[in-house]
């Protein structure tokens, strides 16, 4: 069965292609390579013995899509990962994410509702929840206003998915609302690569452990928690990526109970910014330089899965520990840096 991973070359379309290929799928990746590299392309033939078909545009040109779908009409499936994802960006240049994450949304739909059986996984984001009210957070907690711009287009993707699934019964569509994402290949083949200064916590403690960066800063101290710092649910990507595989082959099975359902994909587990640090100068035997510093404005403070719906429903669990996933974030960082 062939599938169409877009975004394919990213931090997780890269490994999800790999678990793809273990299963025997066949992939087709697009990607525009305005956040990744090809080169990406030999780790994934590294783990897999098995080189994707690679098509370089941007979807966001209408008639490259539709050309794409008239060459590749026997498509089983499309996992969507391409779209930009950071969130200061977002509320710098709005337009830019509009225009991205939703207009090329819109254009596989399009072309989706056009075939006679279509199935379609959405890479979506436990930003729609906002500052949750009660925690764990289950799939029918509410959608808050959105933080930012790149919130509101996860939200928005999810409406205009679930708007167009029910008018088209041939379409089947799974939004998975991760958490956070974090670590690498366990074979170090292919990781995390941020261009310019990393958005997410992981890369910046892996590049400050490295000496690539003088110092990590805090964001907080003095939150309602524990430890005074921000509480995230840090999954494993490799972990993420089965749970697309999983979603899929739900899919193709026909084994949904409706044409668009919603799954939080995380470990069930909150752990702090300084646990993180923790878990990270237990792997490496490295005592990181960081400092506190003050709060920044958008973060919540603790956000952590209810997976109950995702293990007993979708199948799946998260299987890898903060250490597992730190550990292989850290083996990445030092490979890259040699």
């Amino acid at each position: 069965m062939k599938i169409l991973v877009t975004g394919g070359l990213g931090f997780i379309g890269s490994h999800t292609v790999v678990e793809l290929q273990n299963k025997g799928f066949e992939v087709v990746i697009i990607d525009d390579l305005s956040n990744s590299s090809e080169k990406v392309l030999d780790g994934i033939v590294a783990i897999t013995g098995t080189k994707p078909t690679f098509e370089k545009f941007d979807l966001k040109e209408k008639s490259k899509v539709q050309d794409f779908f008239k060459r590749h009409s026997n498509i089983a499936g499309v996992i969507h990962f391409a779209a930009s994802k950071a969130v200061g960006e977002s509320v710098e240049k709005p337009l830019l994410y509009y225009e991205n994450n939703i207009g090329t949304l819109v254009y596989l739909l399009q072309e989706l509702s056009a075939l006679q059986k279509a199935n379609f996984i959405f890479s979506s984001s436990c930003t729609v929840y906002g500052q949750a009210d009660i925690m764990p957070i289950t799939e029918n907690a509410p959608v808050k206003e959105a933080e930012s711009p790149y919130g509101n287009t996860k939200q928005m993707g999810e409406e205009i998915i679930r708007d167009t699934c029910k008018v088209v019964p041939t379409l089947n569509a799974i939004a998975l609302r991760y958490f956070n994402p974090m670590g690498a290949h366990p074979s170090a083949e292919i990781g995390e690569l941020p261009i310019g200064v990393p958005q997410n916590l992981v890369p910046f403690i892996t590049q400050t452990g490295v000496g690539l960066r003088e110092q990590l800063s805090v964001f907080g101290g003095d939150y309602p928690t524990p430890d005074g710092t921000c509480i995230r649910d840090y999954i494993h990507v490799v972990d993420l990526a089965k749970a697309h595989v999983v979603a899929l082959e739900r899919l193709i099975g026909g084994n949904n109970s409706a044409n668009y359902e919603v799954f939080n994909v995380g470990t069930g587990t909150g752990s702090s910014v300084l646990e993180a640090i923790k878990s990270f100068e237990r792997v490496s035997g490295k005592k990181l330089n960081y400092k506190i510093v003050d709060r920044r404005p958008g973060d919540i403070t603790t956000a952590y899965a209810d997976t109950t719906k995702a293990n007993t429903v979708l199948g799946w669990k998260a299987e890898s520990t903060l250490d597992d996933a730190m550990k292989s974030a850290w083996d990445w960082e030092q490979k890259i840096r040699k």
